[in-house]
């Protein structure tokens, strides 16, 4: 084997400005197969994007140790790495395929540098790293207080749903999460509970601020939607979420009124001024503050009296002009829907556009999901919000509505690859508006349905992705008939309408884990009585049409009760490949578990993709759903298209 030198190649690392693998160029006609050229020749905008580096990964295992990390969406095809342990090379040929390895002499005393080779001379893009002794890191956390509620009930917190995004611009992650108090609500339920607390921390648990949303923000899964992206271009990402009088920043700078109670004697927050505030990502402070765009105004616009189903939001990342992104809030899907898309510019939010159904039309009333998707539908390179059984165009206005009404959970990426375009898979809740629809099968640009799975009753589950080889494209599955949400019998669908079978995996989480292009089933063991379950990570088996585990760790837990999902999935880590993060048990602890699967493929890290990017953003919402890609990832994937990013930062 090839040896560098202790001394030269920490002194190549020091000296190396590009630890962060910067772009090779920005993508030109014919470089790629599905590029950067629209059909007509013309030159497609580049999306702003994050300047990544390449988040090595390495953990030892009974065979050696696995390593991996990122191919960015900005690589040449021809781009090589070696790798080096303890300053010895260890790739005998440079690597041009999968961005993984596994060294049968490495052990949990090694460390690695990767290097990259091809374009110019040798460089490190790695710093030094060292080996995990377990396929998880554990990242410590600082538990609020408890308290009690002005009835005398009290409660704890427990670590929920996060977001993630690069707060201070050095090309890794950090986490942004919300801490539950354990009386937190659902809308349709009175009682009071504790505040919501902003947790903004670093991979080893490092905690970078805190923000309290105050009394006047309840708790609950409905409430809070958190938006983690860099919205203004300078490379860190910012932190949006509602907020209201007496929300204190990150710096313990109030919002607001610090003495106003807007709570009524049910817990509820039906009064009082609401707000929208942007919060720096390293700091957490204030950057700027709007009211809440809808006001409240008269509850029974929303469909109820007492205030449930007024305080529905939503919220989202959107590419709205095909360059600069755009955060997107909500509020009301059951009957009126108000959307409305802001830009952070010069330390200000600027309203781009309000979409309200109440000047759009009735017919547009009742279409909202518990979740919603962002993609560029229609081929303009510009995003579209799915919301629901509808869709909102780039410029606020309807690009189409199905009708079919509300629904619990919604797929959207290029599911079968033999069609042009993305597809939706979407369950609905009212048979009467569905028209005995449980879920449906559509084209994303149009709306027009290809196919569906009837049923008598509200179908609250549904998924898709690709867990059969013997099928093109992705299958979908979701209860039928008058089968409950939870039923282990269903309809399994191939991507074309095609019934399979009966028997059907769970449809809470997907998630990329080993080495093949197949998704795995990620779901839990519920507890009831807890609320929360025990994760679990499956592959399906085809033939014998059931679940076989591969990971369960009883010493964590996973959110929202029966939905089932981790604290965050997303691609953070390594390849391609997704990491799953959860709470342990007493919530001292995330545990972030990567994959030590070999794989065969090289794909550039889905946190590239335009779309999968989004749907990390939008991940947290409400009812959670995975993230999907913007092209089709499963058996007989055409090579991905290189995405036409810009890296900023």
């Amino acid at each position: 084997m090839a040896h560098l030198r202790r001394s030269a190649l920490a002194a190549a690392i020091a000296l190396s400005t590009a630890l962060a693998a910067p772009a090779m160029g920005a993508p030109t006609t014919g470089e790629h197969t599905g590029g950067a050229v629209s059909p007509a020749g013309a030159q497609r905008p580049l999306r702003q994007a994050e300047r990544l580096d390449r988040a090595p990964v390495a953990v030892a295992t009974p065979d050696g140790v696995h390593l991996s990390w990122r191919s960015l969406g900005t690589d040449p095809g021809s781009l090589a790495f070696r790798v080096y342990r303890d300053g010895e090379r260890i790739t005998r040929a440079p690597l041009r395929g999968a961005t993984n390895l596994l060294d049968p002499e490495g052990g949990v005393d090694s460390t690695y540098v990767v290097t990259v080779v091809g374009h110019g001379p040798e460089r490190p893009v790695t710093r030094e790293f060292g080996v995990w002794s377990e396929p998880y890191l554990d990242i410590p956390l600082e538990k609020p207080a408890g308290g009690a509620t002005p009835d005398g009930e009290e409660y704890g917190y427990v670590a929920s749903d996060a977001g993630v995004g690069d707060l201070d611009g050095d090309g890794s992650y950090e986490l942004v999460m919300l801490w539950n108090p354990t009386n937190a609500q659902d809308n349709s339920r009175a009682g009071h509970t504790g505040p919501v607390y902003v947790d903004a921390l670093e991979l080893d648990g490092t905690r970078l601020w805190r923000a309290d949303l105050g009394r006047n923000i309840r708790a609950g899964a409905h409430y809070t939607q958190l938006v983690v992206y860099d919205l203004d271009g300078d490379g860190r990402s910012e932190v949006m979420t509602k907020t209201a009088d007496g929300t204190l920043d990150g710096q313990g700078e109030v919002i607001g009124d610090p003495d106003a109670d807007h709570r009524n004697a049910d817990g509820y927050v039906l009064d009082g001024p609401e707000y929208l505030t942007a919060f720096e990502g390293a700091t957490g402070a204030a950057i700027d503050t709007v009211d809440y765009v809808p006001a409240r105004g008269d509850l029974a616009e929303w469909g109820d009296d007492y205030g449930n189903r007024a305080d529905r939001f939503l919220a989202g990342v959107a590419h709205l002009d095909g360059e600069r992104p755009s955060a997107v809030f909500s509020r009301g899907y059951y009957t009126r829907t108000v959307v409305a898309a802001w830009d952070l510019a010069d330390g200000e939010l600027r309203q781009r556009w309000v979409f309200d159904s109440d000047e759009a039309g009735e017919q547009y009333e009742g279409q909202g999901n518990h979740n919603l998707s962002v993609a560029d539908v229609d081929g303009d390179h510009r995003d579209e919000i799915v919301f629901g059984s509808m869709t909102i165009d780039d410029d606020g206005s309807v690009l189409y509505s199905t009708g079919l009404g509300h629904g619990d959970a919604m797929h959207v990426s290029d599911l079968d690859p033999r069609r042009d375009g993305l597809e939706v898979f979407a369950v609905h809740e009212s048979m009467e508006t569905s028209g005995d629809r449980g879920a449906t099968f559509r084209d994303a640009a149009t709306g027009e349905v290809l196919w569906s799975i009837p049923a008598t009753t509200d179908t609250g589950r549904g998924a898709a992705g690709d867990i059969d080889p013997r099928y093109a494209g992705a299958e979908a599955w979701a209860v039928g008939g008058e089968a409950s949400w939870d039923s282990p019998e269903g309809f399994l669908m191939s991507a074309d309408g095609t019934r399979i079978g009966d028997a059907i995996p769970a449809a809470n989480f997907l998630t990329w884990w080993d080495g093949d292009l197949l998704r795995e089933i990620t779901d839990h063991d519920f507890d009831d009585e807890e609320g929360a379950g025990v994760p679990t990570v499956s592959e399906w088996d085809w033939e014998s049409r059931e679940e076989v585990e591969l990971l369960r760790d009883e010493e964590v837990r996973t959110n929202n009760h029966t939905k089932g999902n981790p604290v965050l999935q997303a691609d953070l880590l390594g390849d391609w490949r997704e990491e799953l993060v959860f709470r342990h048990e007493d919530s001292t602890a995330l545990r972030l578990y990567t994959t030590t699967d070999l794989t065969d493929h090289r794909i550039h890290t889905l946190m590239h993709d335009p779309v999968y990017r989004l749907g990390v953003a939008w991940q947290n919402v409400a009812y959670n759903q995975p993230p999907h890609t913007g092209f089709y990832l499963g058996v007989g994937m055409a090579p991905p298209p290189r995405p036409a990013i810009d890296p900023v930062g």
